[in-house]
């Protein structure tokens, strides 16, 4: 996952923070939070002092972190599961970290359109544990594992959908966005 994401992500939580604070707790140096701060700046998505850091424009900061996110290299496992979406998600491990489309109806108890795939985050144990359950299987793939590499969030979850390829992410991309923005 590019850093610039992962900064964004946090910015999306926080209206008011420091670049300090972002290296510390995304663990990664200040200069790459800086680079990634420098951009939001100049397009007027956030404003820097001398101490702090604060948000100005979520808009500019979610679309650019969408812009930015490249889902499908983040994919480090997928196959075919003959079951409901449903039962796929029942059957997911503990542990593991709901995005796209679950993580919307889960999010907002609703869905705008009826969907057939399920995206996970999973670190390392539940992987694994997901491959022992859902072993690879030809066919189109419909269960799609990413590597968890920080807190899933709303905007995350927008940003990841974002760059989803089946035809129904833009109407939860659009649904998402104004939920989101409010």
């Amino acid at each position: 996952m590019k850093k610039a994401v992962m900064v964004c992500a946090w910015l999306m939580d926080h209206e008011r923070t420091t670049q300090a604070e972002i290296s510390r707790e995304m663990s990664m140096s200040l200069s790459t939070v800086n680079r990634t701060v420098k951009k939001l700046e100049i397009m007027g998505a956030v404003e820097v002092s001398s101490r702090s850091l604060r948000v100005r424009d979520r808009e500019k900061i979610l679309m650019y972190m969408a812009s930015m996110r490249d889902t499908e290299k983040d994919v480090v496992y997928r196959t075919r599961v003959n079951d409901s979406v449903r039962e796929i998600e029942r059957s997911m491990p503990g542990g593991v970290d709901f995005t796209g489309y679950t993580a919307y109806k889960f999010i907002f108890e609703d869905v705008p359109a009826d969907y057939s795939e399920v995206y996970v985050y999973g670190d390392e144990l539940g992987i694994e544990e997901i491959k022992r359950r859902f072993p690879p299987a030809k066919g189109p793939a419909n269960l799609f594992v990413l590597k968890k590499e920080m807190k899933v969030n709303e905007a995350l979850v927008f940003a990841d959908l974002w760059n989803l390829k089946e035809w129904y992410a833009k109407e939860f991309t659009r649904e998402m966005h104004d939920r989101i923005l409010e």
